[in-house]
This record gives C-alpha cells, structure tokens and sequence, in this order.
C-alpha cells in the first residue's frame, strides 16, 4: 500500500476511537519519522479504549487479537494490519526484558513515560502534539536521551542498550551522556536477552549509515 494512504487510514482508524467516545494517537516511531521527515515504515495507534471496545468500535473490520494481555488488537483495513493498543503503565521488570505485568490506564501520559527515549515518547492526532519529554528538542539537536532516569530505563530492559547503539548508527545522533554512562554501568544486563533478540540489533547497529563516527565517539 502507499504510505500516503496509509497514513490516512492510520488517522481515520484514529478519528473513528474519537468519535466513539475514547482518545486515540498515532505513537513510537511513526511520530518520530514524521519529525525527522522519513517516511514510516508501519503505524502504531494507542487508544484510551480497552481492547474488547477497540473490537468492538471496529465490529465492521477483520480484528485480529494479536496481544490481548498486553492491551493490543490488530485491525486490518484494506489488507494492511494496524496494531491498536491501549495506553499502560509497566509493573516491574523482574526479568530485565518483560514487565511482569501490565495495568491498563486512560491517560496517554502514563504511556509516553514507560516508553525507552525521548524520541519514542511523542504522540500526534490531527493538529495536537504531545512530547512530554521534549523529543522533538532532541531529535533536532540529534541526541538519543532515555526517558525520565536512564538508569531505570536500562534496569528495566536491557535491550535499549542495543536500541540506542542501533538508532545512532542509524541516525548519526549523539547519546546524552547520563543516557551513555547507565548503557555501560548496566551493560552486564544483556545477559538477559535473548541471542535472537541481540542479533537482530545488532544486525541494524552493523547497517547503520554512521556506526564509523559512532564508534569513534562511543569507546570506552
């Protein structure tokens, strides 16, 4: 499908959630592509409905339930899934990747602040922009900052590690410093990841456009 018409449905899927009486946000890394003026690859939706009223408000659509517990459905309009899911707040993160559980909420701003950086935590529906944590700032200023504290964002998932090498590779950003010193402090965590899940980030961080400056930049 072309990204243009994607994007479109992405909204109307949107605009259908507000109009059935619930919130609703394009969020992640779509918003953050918009930004930077990429074109994304796919479209992710939060919503303030519970996963059996996101089926229901869509009654008219294939839904499939891609992720019940976790709050997500995927509607699929004109052969193109969209993964809708309702906003969260993370329990602990006992194994250093999963939260053990998940509480669903009805704010947008509990989402963006589970979520690995600041880039990442921004939200858009027509001409409303949320970015809590100032993405936008950085991705201006090309830096990858983790969310809130950045010791409790690598303690939590150890992955974002991987991420935030592989997103400078990518994007030829700067990792802020307090983000940079708990990635090191916490790098032990990796252990937790799976080899699959680590080969894979690595496979992106290998690919990058800028992994040459970002080695320089980023040794020990």
């Amino acid at each position: 499908m072309d990204k243009v018409r994607e994007q479109k449905i992405a909204e109307a899927l949107c605009a259908r959630l507000w109009e059935s009486g619930f919130t609703a946000y394009l969020v992640g890394g779509c918003v953050r592509d918009m930004v930077m003026g990429k074109v994304p690859k796919d479209y992710d939706i939060c919503t303030s409905a519970l996963p059996e009223q996101t089926e229901a408000v869509f009654c008219d659509y294939t839904v499939l339930k891609t992720g019940m517990r976790h709050g997500t459905v995927t509607v699929v309009c004109e052969h193109t899934p969209f993964e809708i899911t309702t906003y969260r707040k993370d329990g602990a993160y006992s194994d250093g990747r999963h939260p053990d559980c998940v509480s669903f909420c009805s704010e947008i701003g509990f989402d963006l602040s589970r979520r690995d950086f600041t880039m990442n935590a921004m939200a858009t529906y027509g001409w409303e922009w949320l970015d809590p944590f100032f993405g936008r700032a950085d991705i201006q200023n090309k830096i990858i900052r983790a969310v809130g504290v950045a010791d409790e964002r690598m303690q939590e998932d150890a992955l974002r590690i991987l991420r935030a090498l592989r997103f400078a590779a990518r994007f030829g950003f700067r990792i802020e410093e307090h983000t940079a010193a708990a990635m090191r402090k916490y790098q032990s965590l990796l252990a937790n990841i799976s080899v699959e899940r680590i080969a894979s980030e690595l496979v992106g961080f290998l690919q990058g456009e800028h992994i040459g400056s970002l080695l320089v930049d980023f040794r020990s």
